[in-house]
């Protein structure tokens, strides 16, 4: 990764402290040290820094404020705002500080990402040698399943339609000997995914079923599935033109399963894995799905459309039922589902829902762990009865309006438990997959949300 230097020639040190321990570490300096963090105003406030002369009048040291708690983030503005050369982290080079270390670099990583595939970016001069305590193998692969996943939502949807989406998914499969099967346009009728052609066929970009496979037959089967609805205009309840702008992020659930895949593949994870992302673009044309319509699942469930724009659920239930059929032992799925997640819990925290209190667990502590958070709401059986169709065995949007992420994953659900037999480990994560405005590290545009925890939570689960 460009944005790292090998150890060697002399970099610049970067010392991070709380304001709590600036004044300590303050009365250790010299006097024209002391002079010049005071004359700048420098408070160690968290994420803020402040580059103090050598002297030579180049950089001798940036000093960085840390928070309290101390985040990773704190370090994400770091590469975009320094000066060119070389740096590194004060202090940091101990087995013990191994675990900081990593955050610190992966926040540089992702601190210096530039979506640039249309237009020119300023170039990050600022490299950072790598710590020598860093687990450098585990910070590239989450940097680079990071990126894979937000230059993916970036990417808009003239280029990043269903087959665009399959060929990223070739892609990242040659890279790790994957096998990657695609199912596509009538074919889907033919193998029995009517629900994913019903959604996708309106649009003169078929729809198709991506499917990869990776590692060994006889190892725990770990299976995720994506939402990869390429572009949704809402069909024939069509979106206005605000709720239609950032459409192209619709495919962000089928980005995340992949940069998953990424990481867990380049871990050399002790798994089978599969990965199924359902990939349509929800169009409007005269063979369009209409609401009231009846549409078959491949489970035979049928579902009553009362609105073409809650057209996600519809085509995941086809990929879901499709997974449980191998009973794997672990089945996650992430989409871009619904604004009633985003009202309940804003842009930043993805809603999780889980079948299994122990999974959860998992998850919401992995999440933490790695700074990369959810937050869990309930498969509330009481909702039940709201999914249910007046014509048909389910309806894809219940009337009223309430509980709408609740009922959304409670039909998911329904496709993701098998008829007979042990239920399998299911969690299904409702996401924005999107940054409204930048942070430290986390850029306006494409977003992976949850990532890094599943990541996580998958590797320490099966290791």
């Amino acid at each position: 990764m460009d944005c790292f230097a090998k150890p060697g020639a002399a970099a610049v040190p970067i010392t991070a402290v709380t304001a709590k321990d600036l004044k300590a570490w303050l009365a250790k300096q010299d006097a024209p040290t002391r002079a010049w963090v005071t004359a700048n105003g420098f408070t160690a406030a968290a994420g803020r820094h402040l580059v103090l002369p050598n002297a030579k009048g180049g950089v001798g040291r940036v000093l960085l404020g840390r928070g309290a708690p101390a985040s990773m983030w704190d370090f994400g503005d770091l590469p975009k705002k320094l000066p060119a050369g070389r740096y590194k982290l004060d202090g940091m080079d101990a087995k013990k500080s191994a675990g900081q270390a990593n955050a610190a670099a992966l926040a540089w990583a992702l601190g210096s990402y530039h979506f640039g595939r249309y237009k020119a970016g300023a170039k990050v001069a600022a490299k950072l040698v790598w710590p020598a305590a860093c687990d450098r193998a585990k910070v590239e692969r989450e940097a680079k399943g990071t990126i894979l996943c937000r230059d993916l939502i970036n990417t808009p949807t003239n280029d990043m339609g269903p087959a665009d989406l399959a060929d990223a998914a070739r892609a990242l499969g040659r890279a790790f000997k994957a096998r990657v099967r695609v199912i596509e346009g009538d074919q889907l009728l033919k193998k029995n995914f009517p629900a994913i052609h019903a959604v996708g066929r309106a649009s003169d970009r078929a729809p198709r079923l991506i499917d990869l496979t990776w590692g060994p037959a006889n190892a725990p089967k770990v299976t995720l599935v994506g939402k990869g609805v390429c572009f949704d205009t809402g069909g024939l309840d069509i979106k206005s033109a605000a709720g239609m702008k950032l459409m192209k992020k619709d495919m962000g659930g089928a980005a995340h399963v992949l940069g998953i895949a990424h990481v867990l593949m380049a871990a050399g994870a002790n798994i089978r894995l599969r990965v199924l992302i359902p990939a349509v673009e929800n169009s409007i044309s005269g063979n369009a799905m209409r609401p009231m319509d009846i549409v078959a699942t491949r489970r035979g469930t049928t579902v009553e459309i009362a609105n073409t724009d809650a057209e996600g659920r519809v085509i995941l239930a086809d990929a879901l039922w499709d997974a449980v059929a191998e009973a794997p032992d672990l089945l996650i799925d992430f989409a871009t589902l619904t604004g009633a997640a985003r009202v309940a819990l804003g842009t930043d925290l993805p809603a999780l829902f889980c079948n299994d209190d122990k999974l959860a667990a998992d998850i919401l502590a992995a999440g933490t762990g790695v700074e990369d958070p959810l937050w869990r709401l309930p498969l509330w059986d009481g909702y039940r009865a709201m999914v249910d169709g007046s014509q048909a065995d389910l309806t894809n949007a219940p009337e009223g309006g309430y509980a709408g992420a609740i009922t959304a994953a409670l039909f998911l659900e329904h496709f993701a438990t098998p008829e007979k037999g042990k239920p399998v480990p299911w969690a299904h994560v409702d996401l924005m997959a999107w940054n409204l405005k930048s942070r430290p590290g986390r850029p306006s545009g494409g977003e992976a949300m949850g990532l890094r925890a599943m990541a996580a939570m998958i590797l320490k689960r099966f290791a």
